[in-house]
């Protein structure tokens, strides 16, 4: 059999199931199956496979129709054009998440030296791609989970950060620590019964304490605020990614924890999705 005939069928079996993006899915388990790139994968499509080629395609095909993300299988996800190791203990970085990486960036100037604190802390994705751009600065990591942390930590060493990065593993609630002038999150923002309703995809594999903001969604976005109002330095920038539809509420909490808003940024759809203010 060849790679076109391989595909097609790997297709047919996903768009049954059904995947978002069959054919992409079909191309990236197939191209790692033979240890060749996509573009060569798609230049070569009438070479012939090999049996132990197609064993182990179909093996990964295998995990792909338990709806198992693609992110999960290769344990890797690409964020800030970085190579992130992940696995199951920490949610897939998301391209809408980079806006978070971008208005840091922004507020944080390349000559001068700054401590960063991220809240909720995953993979650590966020944390170490804006000190791979800012490299006189310093950050800490936080997460509620320890298995996260030790993804954390695994993507700090890879990216060589050791020295200036620290992840520890604590609630918001509970870390008290020097002042910071400024503070990343993307916690939690789902509420407790939409969950359900998720594709297969996150609700079966990605981990259920980073997805539920509660009953309304904004259960860890106020103890980020209120905690946050505690952590920084005055003048110093909160940048938080919301819920589309959260952000009158957002507005609220900030400000009656004495925080002004600067911008609110829109994600690739265009809808509201990262809020930057100032401690006041």
């Amino acid at each position: 059999m060849n790679y076109q005939n391989l595909l097609k069928s790997a297709y047919k079996e996903l768009k049954l199931i059904p995947v978002n993006n069959p054919i992409l899915d079909s191309e990236i388990l197939l191209s790692n199956s033979l240890n060749i790139s996509r573009e060569k994968l798609l230049l070569n499509l009438n070479k012939k496979t090999t049996e132990s080629e197609i064993k182990k395609f179909n093996f990964l095909l295998e995990k792909r129709k338990k709806k198992k993300p693609i992110a999960y299988i290769f344990n890797k996800k690409e964020f800030w054009n970085i190579n992130f190791f992940v696995n199951e203990s920490v949610l897939i970085p998301r391209p809408d998440t980079e806006i978070l990486v971008e208005q840091s960036l922004n507020n944080l100037r390349p000559e001068k030296s700054y401590q960063v604190l991220d809240i909720g802390t995953g993979s650590g994705c966020i944390l170490i791609s804006i000190l791979k751009e800012r490299k006189k600065c310093k950050g800490i990591g936080i997460d509620i989970s320890k298995e996260a942390i030790k993804v954390a930590k695994i993507n700090a060493k890879m990216q060589q950060l050791e020295n200036r990065i620290k992840f520890v593993y604590s609630d918001v609630d509970k870390f008290l620590s020097n002042k910071y002038d400024l503070i990343v999150s993307n916690p939690p923002y789902i509420k407790k019964c939409e969950i359900i309703k998720l594709d297969g995809d996150v609700k079966n594999y990605e981990p259920y304490v980073a997805l539920n903001g509660g009953s309304d969604g904004l259960l860890e976005t106020r103890k980020v605020i209120k905690a946050s109002s505690r952590l920084l330095k005055n003048r110093g920038k909160l940048i938080l990614e919301i819920g589309h539809d959260q952000l009158q509420e957002i507005k609220k909490m900030l400000e009656y924890n004495k925080f002004f808003i600067n911008n609110v940024s829109r994600d690739l759809a265009g809808r509201n999705r990262c809020v930057t203010s100032t401690k006041i």
